[in-house]
């Protein structure tokens, strides 16, 4: 299971209600914060997260909402002791801009308490359990990504089996449930496959920043359990989003339809509308739909009713 906590959810600028783009994901002890706009350190602080164990930063692309707030959070960091190294993560194009922007304000990486890492589509990282991976946007003629959250489908064990088959609570089921054989005291051997249920599909989460369309986006996202991306503007401004490169609600919502996803969580919020606009003109299309808010926590599981997408979508 994924968590997640919004901590900014306006477009372009700020307001009285809502921060610029930044969305915190953890996964047991590790901690992503994705897109890092002015004034993040602080919704953290106000979230009651604070700023220890937010070692890595992913950033969608290098617009200024989107990254303004990176030095400000790392000189804090460094003030305060608060970790080790930050990793900061992102196209070639988004990390020339940020290491420009970082070393004259706070100074070179490692001296600055931070580290560089270019990523293209594709695997960025595996932990125990789960994968990080990275995909195309088009935005503007930027370099953007998004970045996908998938856990490796599980094999759980089958009580009765265990009980049929004698296998004792504590170590011997432990190795089991990590795929290994075990051999019982009376000599004989049991394999996993011998106590192991069907398959059960992990939690796969979508994230995507700014874009100027779906088209590309329908594969890699598709099965998600939850979609993270905006709806800047409603139809009837759809001109105006297109010039300006971003998506409308219904947009939006056609894509998750097209995509199959669970639940589809919109933001980079316009001042221009009102939430519950934005909400209906992209539930015309999927129904399973909201308009997230600063400090709106959600929790991301894995579905029953689909199989496991590859890790590396």
């Amino acid at each position: 299971m994924f968590e997640l906590v919004f901590l900014g959810t306006a477009a372009a600028a700020p307001s009285a209600e809502r921060g610029l783009p930044a969305l915190l994901v953890a996964r047991g002890p590790r901690r992503f914060l994705i897109d890092c706009g002015e004034g993040t350190q602080r919704q953290l602080l106000r979230a009651g997260l604070g700023l220890r164990g937010l070692e890595h930063v992913l950033l969608t692309h290098a617009h200024l909402d989107h990254v303004l707030g990176v030095a400000g959070l790392l000189a804090t960091r460094d003030l305060y002791r608060a970790g080790e190294a930050a990793d900061i993560i992102g196209s070639d194009e988004t990390l020339a801009f940020v290491r420009r922007y970082l070393t004259e304000t706070i100074g070179p990486e490692r001296e600055g308490g931070y580290q560089l890492r270019s990523v293209s589509p594709g695997p960025v990282a595996s932990f125990p359990g789960w994968r990080l991976a990275a995909f195309a946007v088009q935005h503007r003629g930027t370099e953007s990504l998004g970045y996908t959250f998938c856990e490796q489908m599980r094999h759980p064990l089958l009580p009765e089996r265990l009980d049929v088959l004698r296998v004792p609570e504590g170590p011997e089921r432990a190795a089991l449930a990590r795929g290994r054989p075990i051999m019982l005291a009376d000599g004989r051997r049991i394999s996993s496959e011998m106590v192991q249920g069907p398959p059960v599909p992990g939690a796969k989460l979508a994230i995507v920043g700014d874009t100027e369309e779906v088209a590309s986006l329908v594969g890699p996202v598709r099965g998600a359990d939850a979609l993270v991306i905006e709806a800047t503007y409603l139809e009837r401004d759809a001109a105006l989003a297109r010039t300006r490169g971003h998506l409308t609600a219904a947009a939006a919502g056609r894509l998750a339809s097209d995509a199959g996803v669970g639940e589809l969580l919109l933001t980079h919020i316009s001042g221009r509308y009102k939430p519950e606009e934005i909400e209906a003109e992209a539930a015309q299309f999927f129904p399973t739909v909201r308009v997230v808010a600063d400090f709106d926590r959600v929790a991301v599981a894995a579905r029953s009713d689909r199989l496991n997408p590859p890790l590396n979508s």
